[in-house]
């Protein structure tokens, strides 16, 4: 009896830990699923906005399962990194590896039986899922491929937040989103380098700091241009929204220039209230002007 009392204890001292290794945070990615929701103008429609949610939960879900083999694959070096054996829940001892092996199988079996509900998403998640693993086995050490790897995954949940909704995906949101996350990775990269040097990941000391820094800067300015043509193109009463985006990408190159963040795109935006601000303007403003006019 007192055994497992002190093993419920155990598994009770392990629950923040296993949150943290689901990575909550960086949930806020996973809202790109919902773009299609928005610029398809379906926002109003009940039935459109609970599949668009369900598909970004299950990506919530499978996200979480690939941050969990990611972080089981990489412990032992996760243990000797000077930053990650402290933040990251396996590396610390937070939570055992065992435990997260018991979570990710639920969450596997939560995708599994949500293929039964909604297979056309889960198909998308399965090749997402597919993409991490080969991320995290080989193509992570890989250098320019495991940018895009990164960035393919962004591209992926825009076309997941789709599907539900039987709506075609502008080819020019499809390469927007693409620039944006290479944008985001090239500069994860910068700052990796700069902060922790080429100890923390092997493909880094394939990279230079001026080399990724250009990346990132094709990257932001492919962004910028081909959001204005899609605007342009395909949905001219967001116009207002360019400014928005410009000052979200100047903004964001400040926090990874003055304030040294972006290591973490999740950490830089909730941590700088501007970009906050920002987001949510844009999010407010993209509303309004696809918001259906009465007849």
């Amino acid at each position: 009896m007192m055994q497992d009392l002190v093993t419920g204890r155990i598994r009770l001292a392990q629950i923040p830990g296993l949150v943290g290794v689901m990575r909550p945070k960086q949930w806020v990615k996973n809202g790109f699923v919902l773009a299609p929701l928005v610029f398809s103008g379906e926002f109003l429609d009940a039935a459109a906005v609970g599949h668009a949610v369900l598909a970004m939960v299950l990506f919530c879900i499978a996200s979480s399962a690939t941050y969990i083999i990611n972080d089981i694959h990489d412990v032992e070096s996760d243990r000797r990194h000077p930053v990650k054996s402290k933040t990251r829940p396996l590396a610390s001892g937070r939570a055992s590896v065992p435990a997260a092996l018991t979570l990710l199988a639920g969450l596997l079996a939560v995708l599994v039986l949500a293929g039964f509900v909604t297979p056309k998403v889960v198909t998308v998640i399965a090749a997402y899922v597919l993409l991490n693993l080969a991320y995290t086995f080989a193509l992570k050490s890989w250098p320019v491929l495991d940018i895009f790897c990164i960035a393919s995954g962004f591209v992926l949940r825009v076309y997941a937040g789709a599907v539900p909704l039987n709506v075609p995906v502008s080819s020019w949101m499809f390469i927007t989103t693409l620039c944006l996350a290479l944008y985001l990775a090239a500069i994860k990269r910068r700052q990796e380098l700069l902060q922790n040097g080429t100890e923390s990941r092997a493909v880094l000391e394939k990279y230079t700091a001026s080399l990724v820094e250009r990346y990132a800067q094709m990257s932001a300015t492919g962004a910028l241009l081909f959001y204005s043509m899609f605007v342009i193109s395909s949905r001219p009463s967001l116009v207002v929204t360019v400014p928005l985006v410009l000052f979200g990408l100047f903004r964001y190159w400040f926090v990874v220039e003055a304030l040294n963040g972006g290591e973490s795109p999740a950490d830089a935006l909730f941590s700088d209230w501007q970009l906050l601000l920002t987001v949510a303007l844009w999010i407010g403003a993209c509303i309004w002007a696809l918001w259906p006019i009465p007849v």
